[in-house]
């Protein structure tokens, strides 16, 4: 059923390869051992083969050519050696949303689920979090997510190492019964070589390379073992010439592809999909009580901090609210007095403008930086069971704009009547709901494509930190760098849209007054513009990213 043929991995910088023209054929509708020491490719193998990784080299499933992991999406699961679920679903619910992103058939959902709980022996546990299971109900509840798709086949790394000798048991009787009853055919990496007997092929992989394929008696005759404990040490006896040497006299073992080729079940539309995550994604996010209390604390607690910076000058602000007139224009050129004190509220203004858009740029890093990348390995494991990477961008984007609109609608409401700032209020929450949209993307795309949340988070940081030198609203930019770094900058466009709202008052004029340098501002479509051109450049980011496989 599953075969590959001269399959070879190599890594940068190293000469080696740690996998190396792999040839081995696993038999249908039984379980297949893959044995070896630590590190000698037995992972790499089968991963390779299903074009999780980048190999040279051919893999077949029943004779087909496997071009892509997304050819065997449906008919072969893979459950990793560590469980990626949701910590803070139940466990139904985890079954349930795994088999909302797999099946198409709403039908066959309820039954399926109650065969799944029952099969796993996890009926009794439905009702507890992911978070709460022991280390053998976490490995059943990974293989219960791989059977959402019912496939005939599974590759399964380690799933029983760590677990105690009747948590071992059960997980293996598990899969006996499901090869037996079922037609199952499990391809299992294993380190416990007392459990050699719950097999009925073994695949022995050696410095990354076949060397061995056959039933647990012809492995001891082979090398002349009289129990596989001692595998390891006869295997180091030798160098790995010998053993090649050896099983090229013996070849590998070879089996007849079925004669019925399983076809994938048919997948939700990605609108479908969409909607599960984006419904998970929010449970999950009321769920999190730690994360929850920090995002209601910078959302809340940030503008609450721009309106005290604000106190000392609100009488003078408010002074300067009102509308423009030609008198106030020329008392102001006329009047020193009126000058400095016009100068010093403009700069407060601008800079409680500038500090909202910073702030805003600091909570979309929070909102963003992490959101891909921490649940990265879960993502993946939905791939293989049929999630569009399409309907995954779109959950995120939903969900992440949700948490920007209010963040940014609240900072621009809270922030306006408080410190009454002129201009229109529609007007100025596009503004700010744009730059918190906008950033929240950019930072999403870090997210996509770091390989770590901390890398991604480290980065969106560095991010917002250039933002306040790099606007040219603070400290003045060279002539050669203005237009370099301003198209890029978040923070300059925001501030600029916000203060373009309050061209009809007297505080936008006594900031012209004030300014030696004056530039005219940018109107607000085209700031809406320029952040919705980084809003869509962004977007393409985060679907690259997420469209790029990445591996643990």
């Amino acid at each position: 059923m599953l075969s590959c043929k001269n399959l070879t991995v190599k890594v940068p910088n190293s000469e080696k390869p740690i996998l190396e023209n792999a040839s081995v054929a696993f038999k249908p509708y039984a379980m297949n051992a893959v044995i070896g020491p630590s590190g000698c490719g037995k992972t790499t193998l089968l991963k390779a083969m299903l074009k999780i990784i980048d190999a040279t080299g051919d893999s077949f499933f029943c004779g087909q050519k496997i071009n892509s992991c997304n050819d065997i999406v449906g008919r072969v699961g893979f459950a990793p050696q560590f469980t990626q679920a949701q910590g803070k679903l139940t466990v139904r619910e985890t079954i349930l949303s795994t088999l909302d992103i797999a099946l198409k058939d709403n039908s066959k959902k309820a039954e399926r689920i109650e065969y799944i709980l029952k099969i796993t022996g996890l009926k009794a546990h439905e009702n507890k979090l992911v978070e709460s299971l022991s280390g053998g109900q976490l490995r059943r509840i990974g293989l219960g997510m791989e059977l959402a798709n019912n496939p005939p086949a599974m590759f399964c790394d380690e799933i029983t190492t760590g677990l105690d000798p009747l948590s071992e048991n059960a997980i293996l009787d598990l899969l006996k019964d499901l090869c037996k009853n079922e037609n199952k055919t499990f391809i299992c990496i294993i380190h416990n070589l007392a459990k050699l007997d719950y097999f009925d092929l073994i695949t022995v992989i050696y410095e990354g390379r076949a060397v061995f394929q056959g039933t647990l008696k012809e492995l001891n005759e082979y090398f002349e073992i009289d129990t596989p404990l001692k595998l390891y040490d006869r295997l180091n006896e030798k160098p790995l010439e010998f053993w090649l040497n050896k099983q090229s006299l013996r070849g590998l073992c070879e089996f007849d592809a079925p004669e019925e080729i399983p076809q994938a079940v048919q997948k939700p539309s990605w609108a479908k999909q969409a909607s599960v995550l984006l419904r998970r994604r929010i449970s999950l996010f009321f769920r999190d009580t730690s994360y929850l209390l920090l995002t209601s604390a910078i959302t809340f607690g940030f503008p609450l901090v721009v309106v005290i910076f604000a106190l000392g000058g609100l009488p003078q602000i408010e002074s300067l609210a009102l509308d423009r007139n030609l008198g106030f224009i020329e008392e102001l050129r006329a009047n020193l007095a009126l000058q400095i004190k016009a100068a010093n509220v403009s700069t407060l203004v601008t800079g409680l403008i500038l500090f909202q858009v910073v702030l805003l740029n600091l909570i979309a890093s929070n909102n963003g930086a992490r959101e891909i990348a921490s649940e990265r390995g879960l993502y993946e494991k939905e791939r293989l069971l049929g999630l569009s990477p399409f309907a995954y961008c779109v959950s995120k984007f939903a969900f992440v704009s949700i948490i920007a609109l209010f963040q940014s609608l609240w900072m621009c409401a809270f922030v306006k009547y408080a410190c009454k700032f002129p201009g229109e209020f529609i007007e100025q929450a596009a503004i700010l709901c744009a730059v918190g949209v906008s950033m929240t993307f950019v930072c999403l795309a870090f997210s996509a494509l770091c390989n770590s949340p901390d890398k991604a988070s480290l980065v969106s940081i560095y991010l917002v930190g250039f933002q306040l030198p790099l606007s040219g609203v603070v400290l003045a930019l060279p002539d050669s760098l203005v237009w370099v770094c301003r198209p890029f900058i978040n923070t300059y466009w925001g501030w600029s849209g916000y203060m373009s709202t309050m061209k009809d008052s007297k505080l936008y004029d006594a900031y012209v007054m004030t300014q030696s340098n004056f530039s005219e501002l940018p109107s607000i479509w085209l700031v809406l513009l320029v952040l919705a051109i980084h809003s869509v450049l962004a977007m393409a980011a985060v679907y690259y990213g997420c469209q790029k496989r990445r591996h643990g």
